[in-house]
């Protein structure tokens, strides 16, 4: 159900059930985790990319998963729901930088797909929405992270009505952060990713991924003082060396 290769130092994880508009099932969320490990651990990926076969990136839950709410326990829910947590959790505290490739619509689960993500890159035509309202569900998990992602204002507009939002109104709500044709849209994501690539230092990143998660449920003074000791961390670090001697010395850098 999912593919992953690595090319150019880029990990390419793309969804493979189009018949099924890349629906989320138990075990296409555990093949998406697992993806997502193997890219995190693989020292030859510096830059991951989330894409999808067929029209639509995700259309969500599939039809079996929501049949089986109906009839599951408490308990079983809850383990489903842990499941899809885990991977909303594994993406956006992913060590590397992930751009999500949305060459289609991203309903309910799969707009919390891109929610996820550091960078959406989609096509005008692809409508962005959490559905889940109208069908008397909840967006549960996503909810945590839109909130950081675009404040509560914005979130409670898309949350609460459920409609759907493509072009320029997703850009504007920062559903997406890109838009470009289908034809060039490989090509754009593949650019950017190299620019992040050979530009941006690895370790860098990481580290200002983990301090973007971890300072938002911090007091001021909390966040400060982690603040300071991840930069004197940073400071300390075989990259900061590499860059400011190459600064120094007006030499291009390339990481």
């Amino acid at each position: 159900m999912v593919f992953f290769e690595v090319k150019e130092r880029i990990g390419y994880i793309t969804m493979n059930r189009p018949e099924k508009r890349n629906a989320l099932s138990y075990e296409m969320v555990t093949e998406l985790t697992e993806a997502f490990a193997r890219a995190e651990a693989d020292p030859s990926v510096k830059v991951v990319v989330l894409a999808a076969h067929g029209d639509a990136f995700c259309a969500g839950a599939d039809l079996q998963s929501l049949q089986q709410m109906q009839t599951n326990s408490f308990e079983e829910n809850l383990t489903d729901s842990n499941h899809l947590k885990e991977l909303f959790l594994k993406i956006y505290q992913l060590k590397k930088v992930v751009i999500a490739e949305v060459q289609g619509h991203a309903l309910a689960g799969g707009c919390g797909l891109t929610s996820v993500c550091d960078f959406v890159f989609a096509v005008p035509e692809a409508k962005f929405g959490y559905t889940e309202v109208k069908i008397g569900f909840v967006p549960a998990m996503v909810l945590v992270f839109l909130i950081r992602k675009i404040g509560e204002q914005k979130a409670r507009q898309l949350l609460l009505s459920g409609e759907l939002y493509q072009g320029n109104e997703a850009l504007q709500l920062g559903l997406c952060h890109v838009l470009t044709s289908r034809t060039t849209l490989r090509d754009e994501v593949t650019t950017f990713a190299q620019k992040l690539i050979n530009n941006n230092s690895g370790n860098s990143m990481q580290l200002t991924k983990e301090m973007i998660d971890r300072v938002q449920s911090m007091t001021l003074a909390e966040a400060l003082d982690f603040a300071a000791h991840k930069n004197a961390e940073a400071r300390a670090s075989a990259d900061c060396k590499k860059g400011i001697e190459a600064f120094l010395k007006k030499e291009k850098l390339t990481w």
